[in-house]
């Protein structure tokens, strides 16, 4: 019997990171499943049918989504933080609804480098458990998701590292460039622009300036109000927005700076993968932790963001080849149950 394997997850909505663990998820499963065998579940099925070489049904559409379980042999969920309802309880009962499916046809369900939690809701947070104890095989990203699933008695799960760990990367430092990713966030205010911009201009006012949108509805405005402030400090400065481009193109604009100032984790990552000299900016606990594990100083706010960047400029950030090397995704705990 041919093998076939649905997907999902928070796919077609161009967010770097997700569309990255996409692309390294069907990298490794296509060494075993033929691409025409593989489904994912997308908001641009078009777009994701034609990036990845695979087959893709809307996210939104019942009868689509059912059909492609219903003719699956497994469905791996993940990854990413789907199942939690901090962000969007809709969204939680939706994936809940996915494994339901998956269970009520009698498929196999595999739970891909998710972060588990937080679940407020008491009924969907016991849903999630039973429907967790079911799955074949499950890998999370966090301990606080691993001693969840452990408290409450769902043994065969393991802790991973973000399969973004896995990106291919050039390391092609191109000391004339600075890179800047940003992103909508409470933090990210007027105040903030305009003091990142100061700073900008004081130390790499000689250098060209790329500011990187990597999810466009999040993240457009932040790029061009910034921009739009350094031309206001100085006309001169060469800075240009980078948007609407490849995921492969994005690494490669990352990895081809001298230093980065980067808000979103998987930038961060990339970075710390393509060796940049990064300085975070503090708006998530998975950056905050990123840092902290490899010796980072942060941006926390606008109030000591002009001392961060004097100790950032005089600072020589050395990366170790080895705990990087050693943060792959191991996926053969994964493969070995579909092979």
């Amino acid at each position: 019997m041919t093998k076939k394997i649905c997907i999902s997850g928070y796919y077609g909505f161009d967010n770097f990171g997700d569309e990255t663990v996409l692309k390294i998820l069907i990298d490794n499963l296509k060494t075993y499943i033929n691409l025409s065998n593989i489904t994912v579940f997308s908001v641009n099925p078009k777009k994701t049918a034609e990036t990845f070489n695979v087959k893709s049904v809307n996210t939104f559409n019942p009868f689509s989504v059912v059909f492609s379980i219903f003719k699956c042999s497994y469905l791996i969920s993940g990854g990413g933080s789907l199942l939690q309802d901090k962000t969007s309880i809709k969204s939680l009962i939706y994936y809940l609804m996915v494994f339901f499916t998956a269970f009520f046809f009698r498929k196999k369900v595999i739970i891909f480098a998710q972060g588990i939690g937080p679940i407020n809701n008491a009924l969907l947070k016991k849903l999630t458990i039973m429907f967790l104890k079911h799955a074949l095989y499950i890998s999370v990203r966090d301990e606080n998701s691993l001693n969840l699933l452990f408290d409450n008695g769902i043994k065969n799960a393991e802790k991973c590292f973000d399969p973004v760990w896995n990106i291919n990367v050039n390391k092609t430092v191109n000391i004339g460039k600075i890179g800047v990713q940003l992103r909508k966030f409470p933090m990210i205010t007027d105040v903030f622009i305009n003091k990142l911009a100061l700073n900008i201009n004081k130390y790499y006012s000689d250098k060209e300036i790329l500011i990187l949108s990597l999810q466009n509805k999040i993240d457009l405005e932040v790029c061009k109000k910034l921009k739009n402030v350094l031309n206001d400090i100085n006309p001169e400065i060469n800075v240009k927005i980078i948007e609407n481009t490849s995921n492969i193109k994005v690494t490669e604009d990352i990895s081809s700076c001298e230093a980065i100032i980067a808000m979103r984790y998987h930038a961060c990552l990339v970075s710390v993968k393509s060796g940049v000299k990064l300085l975070p900016v503090n708006y998530d606990i998975k950056v905050q932790s990123l840092a902290n594990d490899f010796d980072l100083i942060c941006i926390n706010s606008e109030n000591d963001m002009d001392e961060k960047f004097r100790t950032f400029i005089n600072s020589d950030i050395k990366y170790d080849e080895t705990k990087i090397y050693n943060r792959k995704y191991n996926f053969t705990n994964l493969l070995k149950y579909i092979n």
